[in-house]
Formats: C-alpha cells, structure tokens, sequence
C-alpha cells in the first residue's frame, strides 16, 4: 500500500504526537509498505531515526508571516522562496517557539478555512508538488486543526483520507472567542470530506465524537504502541525510592501536584531515603514555573531530594525510567494519549495516575498501575506511600504492565491495526 502521511511539527521539541507518526511511519515501511511522511509547519524531532521528507509545507516562518502582514500574501516568487528556505526556517526555531492558543486564534482560523481563507497559496503549493508525485492509497492527516486539507487532498488524489486525533482538544480550548467558536464549526463542516478518523483510546474516541460532532461510528480506536527496542527491566536497587515524571514542564501536565504530595510523603520519617526525579521539555514561559516548584520544596527543606534532568534524548530517557521505582504524571486536564505510561511499563515500571481521560482505560488493559483521584496531592500521596511500602505490589504492578506492553502496545501491533483501517477503506485498490 502506498500511504502519504502528514506530521506537524512543533519546532525543537521533542513532540509525543511527532514521534507517534514517525515510530508508525517506520514500522510501516519496515512492514513493506510505501510510506512518505511529510512535515507541515517545521521540521519534526524524534528521539529514534528521523524518516520524514526533507521538504516542509505550511513554513511556520512563512504561513505566521502571512496571516500577521497582508502585502506578503502577495510576494514575488523569488521572496516567497526566500521567506520558505529551510535555513530561514532553522534559524527562527533554533529556540523553542512559543505555542499560546491565546495569541494564535486568526492563525488556527485560517488554516481552517483551507483554500477559502488567507493561506490558499500554501494550500497551492502542496497541492502542486503532490499533482507531481505517485498517487497514495491513501492519506492519514495527523489532527483535526489540519483538517482543512481532506477535501483538496481528496479531490486530487481521489483516495480515502484519514484523520488521526491525537489531542487537540487541549489547543482548542485553549483558543479564546470568537476563534474556538470558528475553529469548532470549521472542522465539522469538513468532517464530511473524512472517510475515517482515529483515536488512541476509547475515552478519546468518544470524547472526539461529541466534541468535534463526528459520528462515532466514523471513528476507529487504534491503541498506541512504542518501539520497545532497548526498554528492559534493570533497577539500581540502591535503597531509594525514586519517583520520576516524564513528560513536559507545564502546568497542565501537574508537576505541582506531584510536589505537594512529596511534600507530603516526606513528613512520614519511617519511609526511608527518597528522590524525586524530573525529566521533560521546558518551554521558556514555563521557567517560572518550575523554579516555582523547587523553591516550593526548599522552603520545606526537601531541595536536596529533588533534581531535573532536563530534556532527554532516547538513550538517556531509557536509563531514566529504569532508575525510577515509580512514575507519575498528574495531568490537570483528560490525558488522550499517556505515551509516557507505556514507555515507563516497558521498563517494569509501575504509576500513579489520575482517574481521568484515557488512564482508567490503559491502567485497566495493562494492569500496571495505580488510579487516584484526580487533582488531589494527598490522594496522589496516599497511592505513591502504597508503592513504596509494598516492594511486592511494585514489582507485580512492573511486571504486569511490561508484559502487558509487549503483548498490546508494540509499534508492530499498532502498524498492523492502522494498516487494516487503512485496507477497509479500499485504499489498497490501485495497488
């Protein structure tokens, strides 16, 4: 099957969604399909083999250029690819590059309006290169902010279009009105143009369904799976408990929680020697935030206990989950996808989470962890003092999960299953 599919990507972040697409991407190939995966907005970081195409669509420099300065809608062809060249596009997101629903309304409207609204010559400009490649079978877009490109897509290469939903939600919310009002409607009205959309989760599948007013019937759960290359069970078993947190430093994603449960934890002077161990993407707006954190647990003497790792490439990520006891990843908000449950269970590492969004139903499939509820730091304490007390229930809980992982949530099985929603489409017809 010939397959082209879109990834988005989020400047030189490490990016759950970018490194889902590119795992799948790989696996695809690697199970003998003919896959382009191709980057919009800029290029894509992963922490295993980068195999998306070279070229980038919707420049970010270019389409935030548009939308802010008019008259550049209208640059000569030489500007205009001089405003496009990868190495303009390299040196504006050397840094990390804000992503503030709040500020990008207009922007997120008018890539909705597709070829209607203000960004029709990038819209072209796909288009034209594609009309010079072999059709696909079919094209998988990455999220429903990019929804606008179903029906061109559909038009030109007269294939199934799959759109896969991988979170947005989060972004949408954040949008402030009249935008995330716009924003809702423009994707309804191209749901139409969608021959298949799909989630991670059930959760997300039905919350999807009834956000975005798809019919759930047009929705297929595809659970998400991990390259489990190199993950394997080896704990220092030093005598200290180590808590970790993999993911990004944001507010959302609740580090504060998890520390004002340490705080609580360590009042409790019977638990023996402890770490509370930090790794994730910090974003320059969310600095504050964390020195927030640390000085929240030097005030309560607990600084020496605490260390962050910074962001950490894929070997490094590995030797950080299996030095951990266990993870915990307190999202305020309904976590869609949880990538970093299943790296931690590939490793024999048991969490804590919060009962909400797609948690209940991984911790249910993989039966590797705790749930408690949600947005509390003595029930987030109460659950982590369980583990830490029972040796036993950690290394049952480990055990459980890993296996769970390998037998449900590899990226073998994942390709597998987005493969055979890709066949029920007829998408391997012309093949």
């Amino acid at each position: 099957m010939k397959i082209l599919a879109l990834t988005a990507g989020a400047s030189g972040m490490y990016c759950g969604s970018c490194m889902r697409d590119n795992a799948l991407a790989a696996e695809l190939s690697r199970q003998g399909h003919d896959v382009t995966l191709l980057p919009l907005y800029t290029p894509t970081r992963t922490d295993e083999e980068n195999v998306s195409h070279p070229r980038i669509f919707f420049n970010g420099v270019n389409i935030y250029l548009q939308q802010n300065w008019p008259l550049l809608r209208r640059l000569p062809a030489f500007l205009d690819r001089f405003v496009d060249s990868a190495w303009l596009l390299r040196l504006a997101t050397a840094r990390s590059v804000p992503v503030d629903p709040k500020m990008l309304g207009e922007l997120t409207v008018a890539m909705l309006q597709g070829r209607d609204g203000v960004l029709r010559r990038e819209f072209d400009k796909l288009t034209a290169w594609l009309s010079g490649q072999p059709p696909p079978d079919v094209v998988d877009i990455p999220y429903s902010l990019l929804i606008a490109l179903a029906r061109p897509m559909k038009e030109l290469l007269g294939c199934p279009v799959v759109c896969t939903l991988q979170g947005e939600d989060l972004f949408l919310g954040g949008l402030i009105e009249p935008y995330r009002s716009q924003s809702l409607s423009l994707i309804a009205a191209c749901g139409s143009h969608v021959d298949v959309f799909i989630a991670s989760s059930q959760y997300y599948a039905d919350f999807m369904a009834r956000y975005l007013s798809i019919p759930a019937g047009k929705i297929r759960v595809v659970p998400l799976g991990i390259n489990l290359h190199g993950h394997a069970t080896a704990h220092s078993g030093d005598g200290v408990f180590r808590v970790g947190y993999l993911a990004r430093i944001a507010p959302e994603k609740g580090l504060h929680l998890l520390v004002d449960a340490w705080r609580l934890l360590r009042r409790d002077k019977d638990l023996g020697p402890g770490r509370l161990e930090v790794a994730g993407y910090l974003a320059g707006a969310n600095r504050d935030y964390l020195r927030q954190a640390e000085q929240t647990l030097r005030v309560s003497g607990l600084a020496d206990e605490f260390r962050y790792h910074g962001e950490v490439d894929r070997p490094a990520k590995i030797r950080f989950l299996q030095s951990l006891d266990v993870l915990s990843v307190p999202s305020t908000f309904d976590e869609p996808k949880g990538l970093f449950v299943f790296e931690a269970l590939a490793n024999g590492v048991p969490v804590v989470e919060p009962r909400r969004g797609a948690y209940p139903e991984i911790i249910e499939r993989t039966g590797g962890g705790l749930l408690v509820e949600p947005d509390s730091a003595p029930a987030l304490a109460e659950g982590l003092r369980t583990l830490w007390l029972d040796a036993g229930l950690r290394r049952r809980l480990g055990d459980r999960g890993c296996a769970a992982v390998r037998e449900h949530h590899s990226v073998e099985r994942m390709a597998e299953a987005t493969a055979a929603v890709y066949r029920s489409l007829g998408g391997a017809a012309r093949a």
